[in-house]
């Protein structure tokens, strides 16, 4: 990426290089075997039987598709797969595979056992994902070489490997490419509970006490999500250090979180903004996606998979055929009267 002349590379760096703490954090963090992930029971239980029977017959995994919102562990769940089937990882993404030849590239590039994690997958062009149809059904490659009268189909073979693909648009696959996996699994949002289990692994995998009372306090902050609930624990863990204390406590917790802006609910101030936009501008609705993406100048993918999901899960928003409607707890919590007449 180029850099203007009056943009500031040194901002940049410091950027990149908290980015990677992040990364070296969250790779730490993250469970490397099926008995360490947290939560997803029956998907848990139903994954070690498909990869168990695999084994057993000295086959490949079959392929698998997680879906569900962002942040529950489809990508940690692909290295899980390929811990548990003794296979190297390789990563792509949809929106980086811009040309059904630099899919063909990468699948051409694989040995056998390998496991492909293909993040976004609903972001794959479709001259892309027609490539993947007879890679993952018959593991072969349908190439056509040269152009008009004189172009011909060539068929090259792939050894066998797994792909495990990702998505937070379920319905935007198509029919075919859905029907090539070997199972499909959603993830749903996490319990309170199971939270707190991640939260104390976790806290000690980062040499960081913490308290029952501030587990509480963040795994009820963390909007169902283990990526927010780690997020947060690493920001209270800095809290922590800068004040010289071994210990998350639960006073800690709670002037942390406030510093950060983020209530005992989870939500943030952006959510807070949000929520108070539909009661004040469009009195609680209903109103359309794209009427709201342009009210508060987020991106639509941004309002549904991540803004929305939580909301909903809360009790303070439906969604119906008509749009998004705010509902009487909404309200209550923000001290708005139902018919736009401001804050009480």
């Amino acid at each position: 990426m180029a850099i203007s002349r009056h943009s500031k590379p040194e901002n940049l760096a410091e950027k990149s290089d908290e980015n990677e703490i992040e990364k070296v954090v969250e790779n730490i963090l993250r469970p490397k075997k099926l008995s360490d992930f947290v939560g997803q029971k029956n998907l848990k239980e139903n994954l070690a039987v498909m990869l168990g029977a695999a084994k057993n017959r000295g086959e490949t995994a079959p392929h698998l598709l997680f879906y569900g919102p962002p942040g529950l562990g489809k990508t940690t769940l692909s290295g899980i797969v390929a811990a548990e089937m003794g296979g190297n990882l390789k990563f792509c993404s949809g929106p980086a595979v811009e040309k059904a030849g630099d899919l063909a590239a990468i699948l051409s590039n694989l040995e056998a056992g390998d496991i492909l994690f293909l993040d976004e997958i609903h972001r794959l062009r479709r001259p892309v994902e027609e490539i993947l149809y007879s890679a993952l059904e018959d593991f072969a490659l349908d190439i056509v070489v040269g152009k008009g009268p004189g172009a011909r189909s060539m068929r090259l073979s792939l050894p066998r490997f797994t792909l495990v693909a990702a998505t937070t648009h379920l319905a935007s696959l198509s029919p075919p490419l859905r029907d090539r996996f070997g199972e499909s699994f959603r993830l749903e949002l996490y319990g309170i509970a199971d939270l707190k289990k991640i939260l104390r692994a976790n806290a000690a995998k980062l040499e960081i006490s913490l308290s029952d009372a501030a587990a509480e306090i963040l795994a009820k902050s963390a909007r169902g999500t283990p990526r927010v609930a780690n997020r947060l624990l690493a920001r209270l863990r800095d809290f922590a250090h800068f004040e010289k204390k071994s210990e998350i406590s639960e006073n800690l917790a709670r002037r942390a979180l406030k510093k950060l802006g983020v209530d005992e609910t989870g939500l943030t101030a952006a959510d807070r903004d949000f929520l108070e936009i539909l009661a004040v501008k469009f009195a609680g609705g209903p109103v359309g996606l794209s009427t709201i993406a342009a009210a508060t100048g987020e991106e639509k993918d941004t309002i549904e998979n991540i803004r929305e999901p939580f909301l909903i899960q809360n009790g303070f928003l439906t969604r119906t055929p008509k749009g998004r409607v705010l509902t009487a707890a909404a309200f209550d919590f923000l001290g708005v009267s139902p018919a736009g007449g401001g804050l009480f």
